[in-house]
């Protein structure tokens, strides 16, 4: 199974950076920070990103709705960064929007908790 994931060496690379910033910081801070932190780990990795990705949602060329993903990693993974100890619902809704509105085949939610940093990995199966 292992070889079937989506963007494996990028996606591991991705979580490496996460649990870096984590190890780095600790748990506590605002969600900012930790995006903050990601964001100049991204850049020392020279991985190619857009912050705050607007996305608008189409109709016949009429935006209807839109989309500010945290993080677009080289136009093929969708990064959302989140704080706290609290279920993966939320989250996993809104990055079920965007996978369903979007092209992009994968999305990482990117949890910071009291118990370390919580990595789940969603395949675009729209």
């Amino acid at each position: 199974m292992g070889s079937n994931l989506i963007y494996k060496e990028l996606s591991y690379k991705l979580v490496g950076l996460a649990y870096e910033v984590y190890n780095s910081l600790g748990f506590g801070l605002k969600e900012k920070i930790y995006a903050d932190s990601f964001e100049q780990l991204l850049k020392d990795e020279k991985i190619v990103f857009e912050r705050e990705f607007y996305y608008p949602i189409q109709i016949r060329g009429s935006i209807v709705g839109k989309n500010f993903f945290d993080f677009l990693i080289d136009d093929k993974i969708i990064i959302e960064i989140k704080v706290g100890g609290t279920s993966y619902y939320n989250a996993f809704n809104q990055l079920f929007d965007y996978l369903k509105t979007s092209e992009i085949k994968l999305g990482i939610i990117v949890r910071f908790t009291k118990d370390g940093v919580k990595i789940k990995r969603i395949p675009n199966i729209y």
